[in-house]
């Protein structure tokens, strides 16, 4: 089976008022059905169906696809999809990734202007706390049930949460905090800080590592692989939550993925094409199905939104659209030695009719074009579920590179582990990448400066490059620029607060527990 499908149909009458942005755009969580989650929820298959839509929140925007029923309202469907705004926020404010588009204030994420009023932060905060949401009433509703399947699906949901609330912590620093303890009403959360929510994710994780399906025990399903990843992650980015360093940690966990059933693809390609549930290095996706799981976000937007000019069409990325929006600039550029992909694979780039200067962000011809994701098979072929539109093309959230990234990373910053062993996967990812022609690096060669651009090499457009920089000290100030970075077309420098983004001024103004990050309003 490729996918563990996605069943929408089954009434889920568990919305409660969280924290979820009600602002002047009326973004609130929706619950158009009338069945509740006691007469829901009363068979193993009826569970299913229920953690069939708590992965499905990462993945489509309501209960009708591509659009019709949405998830949460006060803002255009398509845009409130959960992946867009998490791609959005992650790319855009960094040097991976433009929008031509003048939808609002879209185009604040590219120059480090956004504000407490932007409407795709409120979007992406709700859609944080409507995943929270639904896990918590599923966890409750599944946490004495005597099937071993359904205690299964209750680990997940778990995990499911962990990862939503990771976003949160990562994104915003401090959330509204609500578990299953929590009984649905209209109440207001109390907010949790960064520090006490690193350590409520880190015992989860912790916790459900044990818990978990056996690494690749199903596809698109989270195992104890998907919870060694988050905690890599969580530890890799500790300093930055917590001010304490766990590089330690860091490598313990990404070896744990390493040493597991996974192996680097052949070719680098087969992680963004149609048929990637085949990939051996997905360890855990977002899923996405040209007839069943129809949104104007997730791979739809990253495929028809990178598409424009003299670009192919449907011969080549397997969809018609072409809504001329995405690029990346020339700063990124310059991570690679060159971008025609004879030397480094992994550069995939369209440049004929565009231009490396962005001289106009408008202009969908200013900036090279990114052909990463495609609805294509990797031998060319048409998508499974074909449709000119929506892809079937899934998005790796956690692939093993990353893994292979991370412990030599951790390593580097002085974290216990194998010198030897992080040098070896790193010249795996540089053997992959350039073939015969890649040169061994010795693990003096693997500075972080070597890292960071490494990283951009081989994880560009996959939704962690924000995260990076920040780690780094890249992201926000004026130590690395980049094309329209402050405003300016050649870079300038951004406050240093920008390193998280506001908590929603509409939220505030409806939970008096939340304090604002500092710098914003």
């Amino acid at each position: 089976m490729k996918r563990f499908k996605y069943i929408l149909s089954t009434a889920l009458a568990i919305m409660f008022f969280t924290s979820a942005c009600i602002n002047d755009l009326d973004i609130v969580p929706i619950d158009p059905l009338l069945t509740t989650s006691a007469t829901v929820y009363d068979s193993p298959a009826a569970f299913k169906e229920g953690l069939a839509k708590l992965y499905g929140s990462f993945a489509v925007s309501g209960q009708r696809g591509p659009a019709g029923l949405p998830d949460i309202a006060g803002i255009d469907e398509g845009f409130s999809n959960y992946l867009r705004q998490y791609w959005n926020l992650q790319e855009l404010s960094t040097d991976e990734a433009v929008v031509a588009w003048n939808d609002q204030t879209i185009k604040d994420f590219n120059w480090h202007s956004w504000t407490s009023l932007d409407p795709f932060i409120g979007a992406m905060f709700s859609r944080i706390m409507y995943t929270v949401a639904i896990s918590n009433e599923f966890i409750r509703q599944s946490a004495n049930n005597e099937s071993s399947e359904v205690q299964l699906y209750h680990e997940e949901a778990r995990f499911i949460r962990a990862l939503a609330y990771y976003h949160g912590l990562d994104m915003f620093g401090k959330m509204p905090f609500v578990t299953e303890a929590n009984l649905p009403g209209s109440f207001a959360p109390e907010q949790i800080i960064r520090t006490d929510l690193f350590n409520y994710l880190e015992q989860e994780l912790l916790d459900l590592e044990n818990k978990l399906g056996e690494p690749k025990f199903m596809y698109a399903r989270a195992d104890k692989a998907a919870a060694w990843m988050l905690l890599t992650k969580l530890y890799l980015n500790a300093e930055v939550y917590t001010g304490t360093a766990k590089w330690s940690e860091a490598a313990i966990y990404a070896e744990k993925v390493i040493n597991g059933p996974f192996s680097l693809a052949t070719n680098y390609r087969q992680n963004f094409v149609a048929d990637n549930h085949i990939s051996p290095e997905m360890i855990f996706p977002i899923t996405f199905d040209g007839l069943r799981t129809q949104t104007y976000g997730g791979t739809t937007y990253l495929i028809n939104a990178s598409i424009g000019g003299d670009m192919p069409g449907s011969e080549f990325f397997g969809v018609t659209g072409r809504w001329g929006g995405l690029r990346t600039t020339s700063a990124f550029l310059d991570r690679f030695e060159d971008i025609s992909g004879n030397t480094d694979t992994r550069a995939l780039f369209w440049t004929q009719g565009q231009s490396r200067t962005i001289n106009d962000i408008a202009v969908f011809t200013d900036g090279i074009a990114v052909t990463k994701f495609r609805n294509r098979k990797l031998d060319g072929s048409p998508a499974d579920n074909a449709h000119p539109e929506f892809p079937s093309t899934d998005f790796p959230v956690f692939r093993l590179a990353d893994a292979y990234l991370m412990y030599a990373e951790a390593v580097r910053r002085g974290g216990a582990g194998n010198q030897q062993l992080a040098t070896n996967l790193i010249n795996q990812l540089r053997t992959r990448a350039m073939g015969s022609s890649a040169t061994a690096l010795s693990w003096g060669d693997i500075t972080l400066q070597y890292l960071i651009d490494e990283r951009g090499r081989e994880l560009y457009w996959e939704g962690h490059r924000r995260t990076d920089l920040i780690r780094f000290g890249l992201f926000s100030g004026g130590s690395y620029v980049w094309d329209w970075k402050g405003n300016v077309k050649e870079g300038a420098a951004s406050e240093p607060f920008r390193d998280l983004f506001p908590i929603p001024s509409a939220d505030r103004a409806i939970n008096p527990n939340l304090t604002q990050n500092q710098g914003y309003n």
